[in-house]
C-alpha cells in the first residue's frame, strides 16, 4: 500500500470547499493507496486518519502521529482552491522534500492562478480573451478613461484569487470606484475585463499514459448576473452537461482547451472555462484544482464521460507520479 497525502484546506475562502473535494478524492481512492488527509489552516499542518491524529512536518515531509509513529509519502495531492496550493507554494516546499506530486509544478500553478498573467500569455498565443487593464494598489485611476478603453458593463476581479470573491459586473460609471475597491480587499492587483456577452462553458481536460482527454462540457446558466461564489456554490445557477451547443462547437472548444493545458505545461485534471461568443471562444479562467466534491463540475463531466471516480484518480495517479 501506497501512502498519499491529501493536502487541503489552506488560506482561502475556499477552505471548506477545498475539504468537500479532498474528502471526495480519499472516498475514491484506489486500493492501492491509503490516503492520508493534511489539512492546513492557521492551526498547522494536521492530520487526522481515524481515531489517530498527527501532524505533517515540514522538515521531514513525513506524517507524525500522537503515539509515536511515522509515515512516509510516495506521493501526494494538492487539493487546496487558491492559497496556497493552486498559486504553487505548497508544490515548491514538496519539491525542496523530494515528494512527488500529481499538480502542475510551481511555474505553471503560479501562471495559470493570476488571471492577468494566464490571459496575457496565451493571447501572445492568439487564444482570444477579453480586453483588460491590470491596476496595482496606489495606481491613479481614471475612471472616465477606463470606461472609454473597456466599456460598459466592466468586470472587476482581484488577479490572484482563487475564488470568486471580490468579483463585480459594474454596468453603471458610478459604480466602478466602489467594485474596485472590492477587489482590492482580496488582493494587491486586480484586473478589469470587457463584457464578453456570450454561452459560458467549461471544459475539464486531463493526460493519460498515451493521451490528452478533453471530458464533456458543461454549459454555466447562472441565476445571478455572473458566476459568483453564490452561484458556484450555493446552487444559484444550471450546469447543464453536455452543453447545449453544436458537436462542432464543442470539438472547436475541447481542442482550444487541450491547447491551452499543453501551453501551460499542466497536470492532472484542469478546468478552463469560456465565453462562446458567436462561434469564437474566448478564454475567461483555467482553474487547476478545480471543485471535486459530489456538486462539482468535473464529477458530472466524468459521469456524462461514463468514467468513474475511482478509475479516474488511479489514471491520474498512475500517470502523473510516474511521469513526475
Amino acid at each position: 500500500m501506497k501512502n498519499i497525502g491529501i493536502i487541503c484546506g489552506g488560506f482561502s475562502s475556499e477552505y471548506e470547499i477545498s475539504l468537500k473535494s479532498a474528502n471526495t478524492i480519499l472516498k475514491h481512492l484506489p486500493d492501492a493507496y491509503t490516503g492520508y488527509m493534511i489539512v492546513l489552516s492557521d492551526k498547522g499542518w494536521l492530520v487526522n486518519h481515524g481515531s489517530t491524529h498527527g501532524v505533517f512536518d515540514l522538515n521531514t515531509g513525513m506524517i507524525h502521529f500522537v503515539d509515536g509513529t511515522r509515515i512516509s509519502l510516495a506521493g501526494a495531492i494538492i487539493y487546496i482552491h487558491g492559497d496556497p496550493g493552486e498559486n504553487g507554494k505548497i508544490q515548491a516546499l514538496l519539491d525542496m522534500l523530494n515528494i512527488p506530486y500529481i499538480n502542475a509544478n510551481v511555474l505553471s500553478s503560479a501562471l495559470s492562478f493570476d488571471k492577468w498573467y494566464c490571459n496575457q500569455f496565451l493571447k501572445s498565443f492568439g487564444i482570444p480573451v477579453a480586453n483588460s487593464v491590470l491596476l496595482k494598489e496606489g495606481d491613479d485611476l481614471n475612471e472616465q478613461v477606463l470606461i472609454e478603453t473597456l466599456g460598459l458593463p466592466i468586470f472587476v476581479k482581484p488577479t490572484d484569487s482563487g475564488s470568486s470573491y471580490g468579483i463585480s459586473k459594474v454596468k453603471k460609471a458610478e459604480e466602478l470606484r466602489s467594485a474596485i475597491d472590492t477587489a482590492f480587499k482580496e488582493g494587491s492587483t486586480i484586473v478589469l475585463e470587457s463584457f464578453l456577452d456570450g454561452i459560458e462553458v467549461t471544459c475539464g481536460v486531463y493526460r493519460t499514459k498515451t493521451e490528452l482527454s478533453a471530458l464533456p462540457l458543461t454549459e454555466i446558466v447562472s441565476e445571478n448576473e455572473f458566476f459568483d461564489f453564490e452561484a458556484k456554490y450555493q446552487g444559484k445557477s444550471n450546469e447543464i452537461t453536455p452543453a447545449r451547443i453544436s458537436p462542432e462547437l464543442t470539438l472547436k472548444i475541447q481542442v482550444e482547451a487541450k491547447r491551452i493545458y499543453q501551453l501551460l505545461n499542466l497536470k492532472s485534471i484542469a478546468r478552463i472555462d469560456f465565453m462562446l461568443v458567436g462561434e469564437t471562444p474566448y478564454v475567461i479562467e483555467v482553474n487547476t484544482t478545480p471543485g471535486f466534491s459530489a456538486e462539482s463540475i468535473v464529477p458530472k463531466m466524468l459521469a456524462e464521460a461514463g468514467i468513474g471516480i475511482t478509475s479516474f484518480w488511479e489514471t491520474i495517479i498512475e500517470t502523473e507520479l510516474i511521469l513526475s
